[in-house]
């Protein structure tokens, strides 16, 4: 698949605002580097009229549905945000970026949003700014995946450090995503005796009629299908905080002995 063609069918409303002008500047340095006949342009006409759309926030509107093109260009913006949070870029969370990608999108496809990723990355980015654009677009579901992703990416060197929390409790708050929600999916990424309950949502005093029904719930916020309409790509991320949800009621099921 061309550069063109991903920008083009991929991506919708995250071509406008914050989000926009950060890809169009990445796109451009790209553009540039290609300017001695090395290849194609990156936009034709057909992504021209996309690229100068406006973005709104002064009256209401209808929040599109999220494809699969805005999902992964929040999270190629997020991400360079996170790594650069403890001041230095470890090659093992590029790394684990890429791999992600690859296996999201596949090899060539992951090739061209790295591409991208590494010019995002030198930019000085608005979090705040950025993170409303995405609030205002994106399905909670769809941000609560997010989330899961940055952590990831945090915890792929072994360690999560103090400065890649706040950076990402920070994003989480600016997203809309509620502490409760925050700590659940922080927890689902540390060793800890009160993670089962953490990914709950509940307290260790928490009878087992509340355990129940918070893994009720739970299993219904992270189901896999919540997600669905971002492609299958993303199931595997979806299905692992799912899986996760289920292991922690499992594990209180045989410590209560309920």
């Amino acid at each position: 698949m061309s550069f063109s063609k991903w920008i083009g069918a991929s991506i919708g409303w995250s071509f406008g605002g914050p989000i926009g002008a950060i890809i169009g500047l990445a796109l451009g340095s790209i553009v540039d580097s290609m300017a001695n006949g090395k290849g194609s342009p990156l936009l034709g006409e057909r992504q021209t009229g996309r690229r100068h759309r406006t973005y709104r926030t002064n009256r209401p509107r209808q929040r599109p549905q999220t494809q699969s093109g805005d999902f992964e260009v929040s999270l190629l913006v997020l991400a360079s945000i996170v790594i650069k949070a403890d001041d230095h870029q470890d090659q093992r969370e590029l790394d684990f970026v890429r791999q992600q990608f690859t296996s999201m999108y596949g090899k060539e496809r992951a090739n061209q949003a790295f591409k991208l990723f590494k010019n995002i990355s030198k930019q000085n980015i608005s979090t705040r700014q950025v993170c409303n654009q995405i609030r205002q677009m994106m399905d909670h579901p769809s941000r609560l995946q997010l989330l899961h992703f940055l952590f990831g990416i945090a915890k792929a060197d072994t360690h999560v450090s103090e400065s890649e929390i706040r950076q990402i409790y920070t994003i989480s708050g600016y997203l809309g995503i509620s502490s409760k929600d925050f700590e659940s999916i922080k927890a689902m990424f540390f060793n800890s005796t009160e993670n089962a309950y953490k990914i709950l949502e509940i307290a260790k005093s928490a009878s087992v009629d509340e355990i129940k029904k918070a893994y009720r719930k739970m299993a219904k916020k992270y189901h896999p299908d919540r997600v669905i309409h971002l492609g299958k790509e993303h199931q595997a991320g979806a299905e692992e905080k799912f899986r996760q949800v289920q292991e922690a009621y499992e594990q209180l099921q045989k410590e209560r002995g309920f």
